[in-house]
């Protein structure tokens, strides 16, 4: 049973996920076509192309169903209307770390989050310790490979 929290998200995560829930429900007429097609080449039970179809059309109903219940819960948030002194979701921070590297992150839902351009999950060890942070505040955050400490450098809404 699907939960009624909210989702927050970007506009850009958001627009991610209507335009994949959109190519997925272009997908079914190929695959009511493809059941169609293995089902006239008779015996079901060893019919593998029918089996396939099938399964690719469980896979399909299983994510729009999915993207169609994140996407009523969205609650899309523009970083550039927030403001204040405290890291919130959508706010892009600059930190330095142990060894003096400067790392900068944006706090973003799950499903925009990746690390390799700067977009952390607000659900992330590091972005559940940020939340609530103001400026110049250090943050300890336990990691598989040990503790990290990071002091919190900017906090920017862009």
């Amino acid at each position: 049973m699907a939960t009624a929290e909210k989702v927050p998200m970007l506009a850009e995560g958001h627009r991610t996920l209507t335009d994949e829930l959109k190519r997925l429900k272009g997908e079914r007429p190929a695959i009511v076509e493809a059941i169609e097609e293995a089902r006239a080449h008779g015996d079901l039970s060893e019919n593998a192309e029918y089996h396939a179809a099938k399964e690719r059309q469980g896979q399909v109903e299983a994510t729009i169903a999915d993207l169609e219940d994140r996407l009523s819960r969205a609650m899309v948030i523009d970083p550039t209307t927030l403001s204040g002194d405290k890291v919130v979701f959508g706010a892009t921070v600059t930190l330095i770390d142990e060894d003096e590297k400067t790392v900068k992150y944006q706090l973003v839902g799950q499903t925009e989050a990746d690390a390799r351009v700067g977009r952390i999950s607000y659900n992330s060890p590091l972005g559940r310790a940020l939340i609530g942070r103001h400026k110049g505040e250090d943050v300890e955050v336990s990691t598989p490979s040990g503790d990290r400490y990071y002091a919190i450098k900017k906090i920017e809404f862009i």
